[in-house]
């Protein structure tokens, strides 16, 4: 131990002996008013001693010479409270079995352990009060005057942070929450001044410039709303980081101005974890592209349910190098394998199985980008096809339990080679699932934001370049969710698979791509047309402009999980399905357009970006 600890213990050791010794004091002089004769100063003086020492004993074992009185909280205040209370009777004790020429008035006793707590209370939450400042209440308002969007505990912290800290300069005036018991009550002094839709009529009367909301606080959708009244009203919307935001990506405690994804947000996802964890618990689990957006974020949740082995699996050697990297830090313990692998050689697949032995694959490797694919008609049915086919055959020949492949919303309808490859992919899994001791699903979703080349990483590039920002068409609309929400509700529901089943996630309300792109400008704090202009340049090859999750012939139906459903429709028979892969397998090095043509055979495609009103109808009726 160092001098400066050690001198650091005895300060505190000295403090709590003096508060014992003036509260003993001071009980004898509230007991006998400030009078004491000499048998009281006799008993006063022969039982000092020894009711200082049961107090040291009980403040060392509490611990309470090494709590940091910044920092009090009202558990502090608790563990105060039981350890005056157990030195108390400590005291009874020893005056009842030790003393015996003197008594210790009990009256004495209850005094000296009324003022002890005050004391030590008074003692911890001095520099607490001072740390927070609280004598600014009684200094003139300033700084900026803020709302605080949730009268809950994430509100009370943000607002314990915002008075506890020096370099935040900011005014809080209330609170605003939805609930309707608490319009009119305090958190620590200010109010609950209204409701959400209030919010412009408050921000008018008590001119608020700042609306401060936690992350994750609000959905997304009443984000979008709140952000489009601050425009109209002259304030502005800000954001604390959440507490997971803190523990994983170690963002500073302060108010930062709306990112899309608060306003794309929605409400956080509710996993059966005891189903979750009984499925994986001890199992190996394989992971295909786990270099991607994604697959890696499978690996990070699987990380959390006790999996004895993670085999990642990708052809991409820096996206490896990196993810790899980053789940050792989360998880050093965890027994991590990393495989370089092409999914179409099926010989280096089958080794792969024959070493680790997996039991159940989560299948997230495929390529995405629909124009590409239209130039590459062979390279996408190879990587989304034959790669499919090759890890199901493996997965039943060596005896995997479970096996879950991602799907797109794409493949619904599809106008593009990207699609078609999906849903014959999708046909090939269920048609197998029929006869295979393997549990085999799909999990339909649609975009994911901010994955690796998806649009809002590119919106932002162009926003960084001065613009223009390119949107293919104003009418087109895309569903988006979460990443962590995206690979949640996939392992969800491969642990609900029976086999045999398209899961289709539930994607909230779709996003018009151009109110996306005005969105993101403004957030930029630029604004649409005068500091970045929007230029509309038409469909590509292959682009839906409407996201389809449910096919014209197919029907749904709900699960267990209210996020989850079921896509039902008439599966292909495994012989034909068999035959039609194995017919473009011997074209996938042919010209892009005879291959083409023989995939649209098997998968007819709609040749317009925009489906027919009855699909659209059948679509708003199944969502809702």
């Amino acid at each position: 131990m160092n001098v400066k600890r050690a001198l650091r213990l005895l300060g505190g050791l000295a403090a709590l002996l003096s508060v014992g010794a003036i509260a003993y004091y001071a009980a004898f002089l509230v007991r006998f008013d400030g009078d004491l004769d000499r048998p009281t100063t006799s008993i006063f003086l022969s039982t000092f001693g020894l009711v200082l020492g049961v107090k040291l004993v009980a403040f060392v074992h509490s611990r309470l010479h090494l709590e940091f009185s910044r920092y009090v909280t009202f558990r502090d205040v608790l563990v105060i409270a039981r350890t005056v209370s157990i030195s108390s009777i400590g005291i009874i004790l020893v005056d009842t079995v030790a003393l015996t020429s003197v008594t210790i008035p009990r009256s004495i006793i209850l005094l000296d352990w009324g003022v002890t707590l005050c004391l030590l209370a008074t003692l911890r939450t001095i520099p607490r009060l001072m740390r927070d400042s609280d004598w600014r209440m009684f200094a003139p308002r300033r700084g900026t005057s803020a709302l605080i969007v949730g009268a809950n505990d994430a509100g009370e912290a943000l607002l314990r942070s915002i008075r506890g800290s020096s370099g935040l300069d900011y005014h809080p005036v209330g609170f605003v929450d939805q609930r309707a018991n608490i319009q009119g009550r305090r958190i620590a002094g200010v109010p609950v001044l209204g409701k959400h839709h209030d919010i412009a009529n408050l921000a008018e009367k008590h001119k608020i410039d700042e609306v401060l909301i936690t992350a994750g606080s609000l959905p997304g959708k009443e984000v979008r709303a709140l952000v489009a009244l601050a425009g109209q009203h002259r304030f502005r919307v800000k954001v604390l980081p959440s507490y997971e935001q803190l523990l994983h990506e170690r963002v500073a405690v302060n108010p930062r101005p709306v990112a899309i994804a608060d306003l794309l947000r929605r409400p956080s996802v509710t996993l059966d974890t005891e189903s979750i964890q009984h499925w994986v618990s001890g199992r190996t689990v394989l992971v295909t592209g786990s270099a991607g957006s994604i697959g890696s974020e499978i690996c990070r949740q699987l990380l959390k349910l006790s999996t004895t082995k993670l085999v990642l699996v990708d052809r991409s050697e820096t996206g490896q190098f990196f993810v790899e990297r980053e789940l050792r830090r989360l998880a050093p313990d965890a027994h991590i394998e990393v495989v370089l692998a092409d999914l179409t050689d099926r010989e280096r697949l089958a080794a792969v199985f024959e070493q680790h032995q997996p039991d159940i694959i989560f299948h997230a490797a495929a390529y995405k980008h629909v124009p590409l694919m239209e130039q590459h008609v062979g390279e996408a049915v190879k990587n989304i096809v034959l790669a499919t086919r090759n890890l199901v055959d493996l997965a039943e020949e060596y005896q995997a339990e479970g096996f879950v492949m991602i799907s797109t919303d794409k493949a619904v309808n599809p106008t593009s080679v990207m699609g078609s490859c999906k849903r014959l992919a999708e046909q090939y899994v269920q048609a197998k699932a029929s006869t295979s001791s393997c549990r085999l699903v799909t999990v339909r979703f649609g975009n994911v934001l901010d994955s690796a080349g998806s649009v809002v990483p590119i919106f932002r590039q162009q926003i960084e370049r001065g613009g223009p920002i390119t949107v293919t068409h104003p009418d087109m609309i895309r569903y988006f969710m979460m990443i962590p929400e995206a690979a949640q509700l996939v392992i969800q529901a491969g642990a609900m698979g029976q086999g045999g089943e398209i899961f289709v996630l539930e994607m909230g309300d779709p996003v018009r791509i151009m109110d996306l792109a005005k969105d993101m400008i403004r957030l930029s704090g630029l604004r649409v047309g005068d500091d970045i202009e929007i230029e509309v340049t038409g469909l590509r090859p292959g682009e839906k402009l409407y996201e389809e999750l449910y096919g014209s012939s197919e029907k749904h139906q709900p699960t267990r999980h209210e996020k989850i459903r079921i896509a039902l429709g008439e599966p292909r028979s495994l012989l034909q399905v068999i035959n039609d892969i194995r017919g473009i397998e011997e074209l996938t090095n042919a010209p892009n357009e005879t291959l083409r043509a023989a995939l649209h055979q098997i998968i007819p495609v709609q040749e317009s970006g925009i489906p027919s009103r009855s699909t659209l109808q059948s679509q708003q009726r199944q969502a809702a």
